[in-house]
């Protein structure tokens, strides 16, 4: 079983098989779907799932905090199911490929105080952006 699923479980949610596909669609390393891309694959699944129901699926995980939206530039809103793991994102500027990274230090102290003007810093969001190797290659 994947661990999304067992989150999920974990916290009583109802789990249809609508809620099951979905959840397996995103189970994995790296897993950076666009809602659209999750229907596709949950369509190979499940032929009678449809759109709405992966939207709200999506929406509802998002709001347990058992997957996060992201939103690396202006293409559309890709989800990441490693909600409970402190990580940044490496996004390909010519694909838009995402991987999960885990830099050294801690970003949320790593600001000098000089430069937090009285703010309390209670969430930080690095986008580290380059070239794939696919891209790079070709």
């Amino acid at each position: 079983m994947s661990d999304l699923l067992e989150r999920l479980r974990g916290r009583g949610w109802r789990m249809t098989a609508q809620r099951r596909v979905v959840a397996e669609v995103l189970d994995g390393d790296h897993i950076h779907l666009t809602a659209d891309e999750v229907h596709a694959r949950a369509v190979a699944k499940l032929p009678e799932i449809s759109r709405a129901t992966v939207y709200n699926t999506l929406g509802e995980m998002v709001s347990l905090g058992e997957v996060l939206e992201v939103s690396t530039d202006r293409r559309a809103k890709r989800y990441d199911p490693n909600a409970h793991r402190p990580h940044q994102h490496l996004v390909c500027a010519q694909c838009g490929a995402i991987r999960d990274v885990h830099p050294v230090g801690n970003p949320l102290t790593d600001l000098p105080d000089t430069e937090r003007f009285g703010f309390t810093i209670s969430d930080v969001e690095v986008t580290y952006r380059g070239t794939c190797p696919n891209c790079a290659s070709a």
